[in-house]
């Protein structure tokens, strides 16, 4: 009987992983998924869940919906991916990892099912977490997508709302090279019957949801209609509001597609919720979801901050934020996957930034020497390290104390510092 690591490194070794390996993990069916799910008697259809999609906060509005809903007394559970430094960050209930043997029960249990449907990393750890929480009983559980929607594993669910945070560029190469194409994929998560909340309006992108929504019979509600924002003020539903002027400007929207979820939930008499719950979740988040990896303070003395935003719409909400704080020079820390198109995002690094060019220490990493020939291409300039934690204690040695250092480009980057 394997441990708990060993058990870890067969998913690992065996089982194809879209962030390890890129496309040839991405499955263009959910044939393998159903085959799984019934092999365990279709756990999927015994929870009562939430499905977030979206192009960038489909994580962290599932981290705040999360936090309210367990402020206000719900046991929550909480799908979501990648994972930064432990498997179980994947599944969560009310922020508690699933125990290590439950892991090891499972994959048990299904091995022979493994061998017959060969299915990929990301199938597996799906069926896993809908066999925990079925097990578990939470009183709802909280799922968000991994690439796209309609093709995405978690698409089996019945959820009582879909939530779509935004639309923006990122995997072309499987959901489609125009927005319109991107947000067909997002739009495959909404259900015949069920609500679905668009966390942030895009008129190049509307008529997609209205048709979708209209095919399905799915109520269409835009976040912006379901909350009033004045003054960085969220007014909430007994008239009292919550400030959100010292959250990270790109978390803003997030929060407020967040608690627009909860309006919807409790106007529909879905679920209780009460504004006072609102305004703990919105506070707890972290201490509540184990919410890591976003503008994450790596020191108490320095202003060092890790920042997993990967594509165009999240590195540029990113530095806008940085723009607005006070420090003397910026020190920026960063690597990429081999199969990100560079030359879209490297306009949103500012020129005046010094580089510490590193590969994340998995196969799809890009080499370094490459990432540097890159940026330099575009007057980004800076040294390349063998490692990231290289990069990073270099980085360490070289600033002022009023320098900023940042760590991103990458997950696997942010995780190897964390």
């Amino acid at each position: 009987m394997r441990n708990y690591n060993d058990t870890v490194q067969y998913m690992f070794s065996l089982l194809p992983m879209y962030q390890r390996q890129g496309t040839s993990a991405f499955k263009k069916t959910l044939d393998n998924i159903y085959a799984l799910l019934a092999d365990l008697d279709d756990p999927h259809e015994k929870i009562r869940c939430i499905h977030v999609a979206g192009t960038n906060g489909k994580g962290s509005t599932s981290h705040y919906l999360a936090s309210i809903l367990q402020e206000q007394g719900y046991r929550v559970g909480l799908y979501t991916s990648p994972h930064y430094l432990d498997f179980r960050e994947r599944i969560k209930i009310n922020g508690k990892f699933i125990v290590k043997q439950e892991v090891v029960k499972f994959i048990q249990k299904i091995e022979k099912s493994i061998e017959i449907i060969r299915p990929s990393f990301f199938e597996i750890t799906v069926a896993l977490a809908f066999y925990y929480f079925a097990e578990q009983n939470p009183d709802i559980v909280i799922v968000e997508t991994g690439l796209g929607g309609r093709l995405d594993s978690t698409n089996v669910v019945n959820p009582i709302l879909s939530i779509i945070t935004n639309i923006g560029w990122d995997h072309q190469n499987m959901l489609g090279d125009t927005l319109s194409l991107i947000a067909g994929e997002k739009a495959g998560i909404i259900k015949k019957g069920v609500p679905v909340i668009i966390g942030e309006y895009q008129e190049e992108v509307e008529s997609v949801f209205i048709s979708k929504s209209a095919s399905e019979n799915a109520e269409l509600v835009y976040a912006r209609d379901l909350i009033v924002t004045k003054d960085q003020e969220i007014e909430l539903l007994n008239g009292s509001k919550i400030d959100i002027s010292e959250h990270i400007s790109y978390q803003k929207n997030n929060i407020k597609t967040a608690i627009s979820a909860s309006h919807l939930l409790v106007s529909r008499d879905i679920l209780q919720i009460n504004p006072e719950s609102i305004k703990a979740g919105i506070k707890n988040v972290i201490h509540n979801t184990y919410f890591i990896g976003r503008w994450m303070s790596l020191s108490e003395d320095s202003m060092i901050f890790a920042d997993s935003a990967h594509n165009q719409d999240g590195l540029r909400a990113l530095f806008c934020h940085i723009d607005t704080l006070d420090f003397e020079n910026l020190h920026i820390v960063c690597g990429f996957v081999n199969d990100k198109k560079i030359e879209d995002v490297i306009e949103f690094f500012p020129s005046s930034a010094k580089y510490y060019f590193a590969k994340a220490n998995i196969p799809r990493g890009l080499d370094c020497d490459t990432l540097k020939d890159r940026f330099t291409a575009y007057g980004r300039l800076g040294k390349s390290y063998s490692s990231v934690r290289k990069a990073f204690a270099a980085a360490k040695t070289t600033t002022k104390s009023n320098d900023l250092i940042l760590v991103c480009g990458s997950i696997f980057v942010v995780a190897e510092v964390l």
